[in-house]
């Protein structure tokens, strides 16, 4: 592929692979070094990340806040200190549960909730990232965020202590807590295994292809879920900013010509003003 390619591209993330890897792996399949990805998906989890390319990078702040679903299991009695499989056992219990027990517990998990983010996520707290700290041995408090679990469907397995899980939640959301969570609610523990993330808002599963076979969608795939602003051309070419009546809702608004991105404007006080430029596509 050329050097100056630009679009978007949904791959099936194997496991095993950090994000960053897809990222340097892709670099070379498509030819460029502009590359870059929308938000990070645990090394053991596999599914679908999205990819920005060339201009798409520019793009990929709009992406990260779409919701997300995923598969899993959840197996009860077993804490790790990872919340994952992947993780040293730091605490055992001794649990029986059912069916109906474990299906009303993870539907009181549902809906708005305040969620601690673990010790080995990518957040950040003073300039660091919290799973460098864990890998120091360093644990810090973490204020609770809002989050959405907009689905926390569960059924048993052939394994007394095992359950399939499937979630959708906003952006943010932690599912190896989540199943913690659901874990001490039922009066033990839990922790996670076998993540997959099925989807990120429209781009699902079936539209991920393999990190050495990807297929380049156009940067209008990549703000296809933002509402329209209609700026001319001209003014979208010298920065020209809008009224803030111009639109309604917070934003942000895509400014397209046919299938062609041109812009795309956020709020800012009382204007209406653009934040990324394109132009034909290009940087």
């Amino acid at each position: 592929m050329p050097s100056d390619v630009h679009g978007l591209a949904v791959v099936d993330k194997p496991a095993g692979w950090t994000s960053h890897d897809v990222v340097a792996r892709s670099r070379g399949v498509l030819g460029t070094k502009k590359v870059g990805h929308s938000g990070t998906l645990d090394p053991d989890a596999t599914g679908v990340l999205l990819l920005g390319v060339g201009a798409g990078t520019r793009l990929l702040r709009f992406l990260s806040p779409l919701p997300k679903a995923y598969t899993c299991e959840i197996v009860f009695g077993v804490e790790t200190s990872t919340l994952d499989a992947s993780g040293d056992i730091t605490a055992t219990h001794e649990m029986t549960v059912t069916p109906g027990g474990v299906r009303a517990a993870a539907a009181a998990l549902t809906g708005e909730l305040l969620q601690v983010p673990p010790m080995v996520s990518a957040v950040q707290v003073g300039g660091r990232r919290l799973h460098e700290l864990a890998r120091e041995g360093i644990e810090i408090e973490r204020a609770p965020r809002p989050v959405t679990v907009h689905a926390f469907d569960v059924e048993a397995t052939d394994e007394a202590l095992v359950y399939r899980a499937r979630v959708e939640c906003s952006s943010g959301t932690y599912v190896r807590s989540l199943a913690l969570d659901l874990g001490r609610a039922l009066g033990g523990g839990a922790h996670l295994r076998n993540l997959r993330r099925t989807a990120i808002g429209p781009f699902d599963e079936a539209r991920a292809r393999p990190i050495e076979e990807p297929e380049l969608l156009p940067l209008r795939a990549a703000v296809d879920h933002l509402p329209r602003l209609d700026v001319p051309r001209e003014r979208v070419a010298v920065g020209g900013v809008v009224g803030a009546a111009a639109a309604e809702g917070d934003g942000p608004w895509a400014v397209l010509e046919g299938d062609d991105v041109l812009a795309i404007y956020e709020r800012s006080r009382d204007r209406i003003k653009p934040a990324v430029v394109l132009m034909h596509g290009r940087s």
